[in-house]
């Protein structure tokens, strides 16, 4: 597989919607995972969309999900860009490079859904995240 660059985008709560009408836009195969699906199943966000991805025939990829909780989404100021795959090397190397001069806000470490992933902010502002899959 190697490594993709998709662009991500943070709702305030209604990711669901939001990637079922891409869906019907772009067509393709849509997975969605719930807070519930990876947490407490009883919390207020369990129904809401920790990630989504859309994989489209026509070779696009759009991933989204809703914030979590405590994290405000501002439309327009909502989009980061995501690099994933399953080539550890180039994924960390990637990551080294944009977080050098920037700021980390999630660690690339191994998360709880089992990929190592990190979240940073490069010297130009931009947001990124880097999954790389087991």
């Amino acid at each position: 597989m190697g490594s993709r660059l998709n662009p991500y985008i943070s709702f305030g709560g209604d990711a669901r919607q939001a990637m079922e009408f891409y869906k019907e836009v772009f067509g393709g195969t849509l997975e969605l995972n719930t807070y519930g699906a990876y947490g407490d199943a009883d919390a207020p966000e369990a129904d809401k969309i920790m990630h989504g991805m859309l994989e489209t025939t026509g070779g696009f990829t759009l991933m989204g999900a809703d914030a979590p909780p405590g994290m405000p989404s501002t439309p327009g100021n909502n989009i980061t860009v995501s690099l994933s795959g399953d080539d550890a090397d180039d994924l960390r190397g990637y990551w080294e490079k944009l977080s050098a001069g920037g700021s980390v806000s999630v660690p690339l470490e191994k998360q709880m859904w089992g990929d190592v992933f990190g979240m940073c902010t490069d010297r130009f502002g931009i947001p990124w995240m880097v999954n790389i899959s087991e």
